[in-house]
């Protein structure tokens, strides 16, 4: 089960870097740049060198650590309000931004709902925002939750900057599928159990219609660009989740075809590409990511680190280092 674990985390953070230097291009632009076939190999982007990741997968991970601080304060305490954890980590990700090397795009809405002093939640939305960073951020609380929980607190931590249904409950979502992945379900499987979660919550048909659209599409004989774009450019949370959904339902036997086909896009395509990349990296292990990638991405070792202590703490019930993960 580790190996899901890793496939999950290095998946994200290399679809990431994948995506990031063709976020934004049409796809015209794409083939125009880097051949007939898109991207298909990391590349620079901005100052940064190949496999650099961007905002997500840095928020992801400080998701992660969210989710292992919280877990270490219920442990000790007795008690934890773990989004308010999850909140400050984020807080602490929205000081780094101040460094030119760790500013890697940020989204206006994380960043001002970060800075109004507020934190939003389902009830109390500090903002109307349906962007994606609700969802890009989201898959590590799969690997920390069982199914339920994992898309209740997937919504909340979205919640704290993106207040609209369609920017909050993609993240649920995607939580709900990686918790139930973890449980080695199909693909099929996972999908049909995370919309049963879905249905429960005020406001979902939106999301439902567009995974609804993915799963059509994902069965039909429309082209993989044509399918993509009659989905949309995945800017907004329920279009990115269901661009990464098509491509995984698509490709669900190949790491690389998945990820690749949801980076070369007109529109999101880091974004897309790491959550397609957590979602098929989770369901297919991390001996399904092309080895010259995993030794390659950015911060490779810190990634299979923390994915090792979610392992730990959330399956194993150990208590790890309160210097490395203490509560606040």
């Amino acid at each position: 089960m580790i190996n899901k674990y890793h496939g999950c985390l290095l998946g994200l953070a290399i679809g990431d870097a994948l995506g990031a230097p063709v976020e934004s291009l049409t796809l015209q632009e794409i083939k125009r740049r880097y051949g007939k076939g898109g991207i298909s190999d990391f590349r620079e982007w901005g100052s940064f060198k190949p496999g650099s990741y961007t905002d997500d997968t840095q928020m992801s991970l400080a998701t992660a650590v969210g989710c292992i601080r919280a877990c270490q304060r219920g442990r000790s305490k007795g008690i934890c309000h773990s989004a308010s954890i999850v909140h400050r980590r984020y807080l602490e990700w929205l000081k780094s931004q101040n460094d030119p090397n760790q500013r890697r795009g940020p989204g206006n809405t994380c960043l001002s709902a970060l800075r109004s002093g507020e934190m939003g939640t389902m009830k109390n939305r500090i903002n109307d925002s349906k962007g994606c960073g609700g969802v890009m951020r989201t898959a590590p609380v799969g690997l920390a939750f069982p199914s339920g929980r994992a898309f209740q607190k997937g919504a909340e931590y979205a919640a704290i900057t993106h207040g609209h249904p369609c920017g909050y409950l993609p993240a649920g979502f995607l939580s709900e599928m990686i918790c139930h992945l973890i449980e080695s379900k199909t693909l099929v499987e996972a999908i049909d159990l995370s919309i049963k979660q879905l249905v429960t919550y005020d406001k979902h048909s939106e999301t439902l219609e567009k995974i609804e659209l993915a799963r059509e599409l994902s069965a039909g004989s429309k082209s993989v660009e044509e399918s993509i774009q009659t989905i949309g450019e995945g800017w907004v949370g329920d279009e990115a989740l269901a661009i990464s959904v098509y491509c995984a339902l698509k490709f669900s036997d190949d790491w690389e075809k998945g990820t690749l086909s949801a980076v070369n896009h007109s529109g999101d395509s880091d974004s897309t590409g790491s959550i397609t990349g957590a979602i098929l990296g989770t369901l297919l292990g991390i001996e399904s990511i092309p080895s010259r990638w995993v030794q390659s991405v950015e911060e490779s070792s810190r990634i299979q680190k923390i994915a090792n202590d979610m392992f730990r703490i959330f399956r194993n019930g150990e208590e790890l280092s309160f210097k490395e993960y203490r509560p606040n």
